[in-house]
């Protein structure tokens, strides 16, 4: 199969059709002046109010949208994203062949590339870092860490599980990776960060695979805190933790340069403290605007562009927690939450209520899916068959994060409170637990030690697997479930050839999860970004592909 492979386009109310958008006037200026302006008066850094630090700077350990964003500008791989779409296309690969049998993939690489450590980029590159992931021992495994690899190819070389078959370099610039079983979405999967090719030399050099810690509080390798090394536009020059996180443009990139030369990503954890950095002019811009802050902003003359909601914010269960394990208490929470209440009080105007764990334009949505409507009397009719009253009431561990905003949640504190309030009004009594951004993903991914929770996704590509498969496809300490049926029927799914099997496939499967409940979908806000007059133009992404050396500027 060529290059050009697709999956079906998002249609409708929720289409996805921003491509790099012009911006135009508004007020305010930001002051300083660049001294390596590249023309005229133009300041050439762009400076990007971060709502939180990386968790790492090595993407192959990484799942946060935050780590993400650096990541893009210092790493390529593989296969990119169209510009204003879902959809793969060729980046450090310019076109791939599908074997018959649908398990290698032979890649003709582009040439005269090279890594920031000038190290070159070919065939041989490619390998060692496919190699490298799939070779990881010990907490390197954890999802806290190398959570993509383990989620899409199922495993590692010492556990038995992995589908990754080997990687074979038959010249420079022709490589070809064999997978074990199908996954029709290995194409688009390879425009994750966390697939990105990274320097050999540097991985070596900085001992890259040398992480420590446990699985709930993993440490980082020098490579990723310090020496991050890829093929991108920009280049790492400094990461200070809570502060900053510095880029270069890289001279000898192979592609546009652009104008921006140098990035900064300001840490700046408070919804308002962003947005007064915007109206100070100490910021360009900067993602997932507040709510409450979206008219001030627009009434000051501010340009507001809004990202078509690609992602799903869900209440999750950890089974783990024995009350949890029982259907009917999982029931009466669903049957607890008002969604649309949560919705009208503290998401964002245009947010889309959410009945399964993906997006409606994704192959697979389940338009006659089992919901379970806002009755409180019937959740506290479950409560007492599984045994809780005001004698004996249910008691939760409520899990949220703190000064973070993301697509899919942009005020996690609000919301929590909201939830928190209805779950009350049914007699379940809540015990709030909240962490900062990194360590609330190591707490509910690295461990077993908490209850209900709050998270969420925005979709890395148009592939039902990538939301119900990464969610579901496995075993998990997020989930804390073992469910056979629904692990084989997604790792089936995963393999069909054609849309149409995917369909029927995805539609039974959204039907089990429902019928299962592990979590409740919430629903999909609307993420928006915000930015100075300056800013002329921004590659605003559905799936957050967005590299700076697109950015144009004005004095």
């Amino acid at each position: 199969m060529a290059h050009n492979y697709r999956r079906r386009l998002l249609t409708g109310a929720a289409a996805i059709a921003i491509g790099a958008l012009a911006l135009s006037a508004c007020s305010s200026q930001r002051g300083g002046g660049g001294d390596d302006e590249p023309s005229g008066d133009v300041d050439s850094t762009f400076v990007f109010g971060a709502s939180g630090d990386p968790t790492s700077l090595d993407p192959a350990f990484a799942n946060d949208g935050e780590s993400f964003r650096v990541s893009r500008q210092i790493f390529e791989g593989l296969v990119g994203v169209e510009p204003g779409t879902a959809d793969p296309a060729p980046l450090l690969a310019e076109s791939w062949e599908q074997s018959e049998d649908g398990l290698s993939y032979t890649f003709q690489l582009k040439e005269g590339v090279t890594f920031h450590d000038g190290t070159e980029f070919d065939a041989d590159a490619v390998c060692f870092n496919f190699d490298r992931q799939n070779n990881f021992t010990g907490v390197a495994q954890s999802e806290s860490l190398s959570y993509y690899w383990g989620k899409l190819m199922r495993g590692y070389a010492d556990t038995g599980t992995s589908i990754y078959g080997g990687c074979e370099a038959a010249s420079p610039t022709e490589v070809t990776i064999t997978l074990t079983q199908p996954f029709a979405g290995f194409i688009p999967a390879l425009s994750l960060p966390a697939f990105a090719i990274q320097s050999p030399t540097a991985l070596e050099e900085y001992e890259a695979d040398n992480v420590g810690g446990t699985s709930e509080a993993p440490t980082q390798s020098e490579y990723a805190t310090a020496h991050p090394t890829g093929t991108g536009p920009f280049s790492f020059d400094s990461w200070e933790p809570g502060a900053e996180t510095t880029l270069s443009a890289y001279e000898d990139y192979w592609g546009e340069q652009g104008q921006v030369q140098e990035v900064i990503f300001r840490v700046i954890g408070d919804t308002t403290a962003r947005r007064q950095a915007l109206e100070s002019g100490s910021i360009d811009g900067f993602d997932l605007v507040a709510p409450a802050d979206l008219g001030a902003l627009e009434d000051a003359g501010f340009t507001l562009v809004n990202r078509d909601p690609f992602n799903v914010l869900y209440l999750g269960m950890n089974q783990a927690d024995p009350a949890l394990a029982d259907i009917r208490v999982r029931q009466a929470l669903a049957h607890a939450i008002d969604r649309e209440q949560l919705v009208t009080q503290v998401l964002p105007e245009g947010t889309e209520l959410a009945d399964q764990f993906m997006p409606e334009s994704v192959i697979g949505f389940n338009d006659a899916v089992t919901t379970y409507d806002y009755d409180p009397d019937a959740a506290t009719q479950l409560l007492a068959e599984a045994g809780y009253d005001e004698a004996n009431p249910l008691t939760l561990t409520f899990n949220y994060p703190s000064n973070i905003s993301r697509p899919y949640m942009p005020n996690p504190e609000q919301i929590f409170a909201n939830l928190q309030s209805q779950l009350e009004a049914v007699g379940i009594v809540v015990n709030p637990v909240s962490n900062e951004w990194g360590e609330y993903l190591d707490l509910i991914q690295g461990g077993t030690d908490h209850g209900i929770h709050l998270l969420g996704w925005t979709g890395d590509y148009n592939d039902p697997d990538n939301f119900v498969g990464t969610f579901f496809g496995a075993a998990s300490n997020e989930w804390g479930f073992d469910n056979p049926d629904l692990f084989s029927a997604l790792t089936a799914a995963r393999g069909l050839a054609t849309e149409e099997e995917q369909e029927a496939a995805y539609q039974d499967i959204n039907e089990q999860i429902a019928q299962f409940l592990p979590g409740v979908p919430l629903a999909s806000p609307v993420p928006t970004l915000a930015f100075d007059a300056r800013v002329t133009s921004y590659p605003a992404s559905p799936v957050q592909d967005e590299v700076y050396n697109m950015v144009e500027l004005s004095e």
